[in-house]
């Protein structure tokens, strides 16, 4: 009897869908994008901009989001597939900012709580 995989292995598979379209249509259009497991084991797409710097593209599933860094305009939804395309590949074209690669981390849990009498 085969076993259903789980609600994680699931999101994972999708992220990682999402990353392999992403990854194609940028190296449609010369930029460099490889789909790699990241140290926690999320996938994730490291990108080089036109300074041959890397980021790590990550997927935010609960707000839609593809993000690489943790600045309002380093994300953008993945429901709109042509025109995340097109913010990411500006933004490898302009070369990313300075400076490390912010991590966002949305606990949704903790806003759960928050919420809960």
């Amino acid at each position: 009897m085969p076993t259903s995989k789980t609600v994680k292995e699931q999101q994972r598979a999708y992220a990682e869908r999402l990353l392999t379209a992403l990854g194609r249509e940028l190296a449609e259009r010369d930029v460099t994008a490889v789909l790699v497991v990241a140290e926690d084991g999320r996938p994730a797409l490291d990108v080089t901009d036109s300074r041959c710097r890397m980021r790590r593209v990550f997927v935010q599933l609960p707000f839609c989001w593809f993000y690489w860094g943790d600045q309002g305009d380093e994300r953008v939804s993945f429901l709109q597939m042509p025109a995340a395309v097109d913010r990411i590949e500006r933004a490898a074209r302009e070369g990313w900012r300075d400076g490390e690669q912010g991590e966002l981390s949305i606990d949704l849990n903790k806003m759960l709580d928050a919420y809960r009498g």
